[in-house]
């Protein structure tokens, strides 16, 4: 039982070292997965490797590289299940099987259908040893975007918010610049560019005139591996009316914006729709009811479409409350600035369908950390209702 044990913890050792190699391409893989890999001989490390970027080798590949023949016969640690088909590259497992590996220990299976299940069988039918659900739960955390799509088809979304601790986001007046510090705001700008998408209202690019893009240091850049272009997701502004002013700011700085609407808007203005078509913007219709869109197709859109599968909310109280009343959240990211704004400030939230105790939200603690002054709050949602979203 000692020897199990034993085992037991170095698996769990191994496997951490592969999920922090994992972490290096969290900014960079998507739409793929982040996925770290470590090859362990007679106790020692031989190889290790990580996914960089779509397109090109994965993390195993990159191991059994630097591992060479010290592989034959070694123990393999990946974070999520070798691939067994061929997209852009070969099939993982059949890399592994090729290199005479003895045993492959895995974090997760893959939620891919081309994938999940398929891959332990090609090891295990080469006589390979396999592992499967080590430190799974901090797998499962690294790759959500890539997970919910692949069981759902539908993107996991996260809703950042920004309040004073009386939940205010403006002053009475509007005025709302910098309602967190600097070390707060680098935070945002980080789990921006985790996103392929961030998400706004036309209220919010009216009154505040937004860039909407990731701005880091270059030092930061270089640190998180993120390049130009992976600085600037997708802008994606929900705009009912059309009012998308034609000098807005984010329209001269690099990176796509994708204006949504409905299909009777866009078919009435047609005058409209070109000017801003000339400015640089995107058009998609959307399902809308009146002067609702629907969210749930806007969503459906981004991740079908676009292949983003992790999309940001930022925007009002309004459009945020009906992402929220939607069930369409699965984690709510809220700064809190140690400072009080006043009764008469504009409110964090507006969920007008909530008026009764019984009709609360609950939410569920995920983490805590204090950002310079500030705190960065993390909750999770229980599983959304079935209502369909409107914004």
């Amino acid at each position: 039982m000692a020897v199990l044990a034993h085992a037991a913890e170095q698996d769990d050792v191994w496997m951490q070292q592969a999920l922090a190699l994992a972490q290096k391409g969290i900014y960079s893989t998507r739409p793929n997965p982040a996925v770290g890999c470590v090859i362990v001989r007679d106790g020692k490390r031989v190889g290790q490797g990580w996914h960089p970027k779509a397109g090109e080798p994965h993390a195993e590949v990159f191991a059994l590289r630097e591992a060479g023949e010290l592989a034959r016969g070694a123990t393999v640690y990946v974070t999520l299940e070798p691939c067994s088909h061929f997209g852009k590259t070969p099939p993982c497992a059949d890399a592994l099987v090729a290199a005479g590996v003895a045993r492959v220990v895995m974090a997760m299976q893959d939620p891919n259908p081309q994938v999940c299940g398929r891959g332990m069988a090609r090891l295990v039918s080469a006589g390979i040893e396999v592992v499967d659900g080590v430190k799974s739960h901090e797998a499962v955390a690294l790759n959500q975007g890539f997970i919910k799509y692949m069981q759902t088809k539908k993107p996991f979304v996260r809703l950042k918010l920004a309040s004073s601790v009386d939940g205010r986001t403006a002053m009475a007046s509007g005025e709302s610049i910098w309602i967190t510090g600097d070390a707060a705001r680098q935070e945002v700008h980080k789990l921006r560019a985790r996103h392929g998408a961030i998400v706004t209202g036309i209220g919010t690019v009216l009154a505040d005139d937004p860039s909407m893009n990731v701005r880091l240091a270059e030092s930061t850049k270089r640190e998180l591996g993120l390049t130009d272009a992976l600085c600037h997701p997708l802008r994606v502004i929900l705009d009912p009316n059309l009012s998308m002013p034609l000098d807005a700011k984010m329209l001269s700085l690099p990176g796509r914006t994708l204006l949504m609407s409905s299909a009777h808007t866009v078919q009435s203005n047609q005058s409209v729709v070109d000017s801003l078509l000339a400015a640089g913007v995107e058009i998609v219709a959307v399902q809308a009811k009146e002067d609702l869109l629907d969210l749930e197709s806007v969503l459906d859109y981004l991740a079908q479409e676009e292949q983003i599968y992790d999309v940001m909310v930022e925007s009002g109280a309004s459009v945020a409350g009906a992402f929220v009343e939607a069930g369409l959240v699965d984690e709510l990211h809220w700064f809190v600035a140690p400072h009080l704004m006043g009764h008469r400030g504009k409110p964090l939230l507006v969920l007008p369908h909530i008026d009764a105790m019984q009709d609360r939200i609950q939410l569920k603690s995920k983490s805590v950390q204090q950002v310079g002054d500030d705190w960065h709050f993390v909750f999770g949602f229980e599983p959304p209702s079935t209502t369909n979203g409107e914004a």
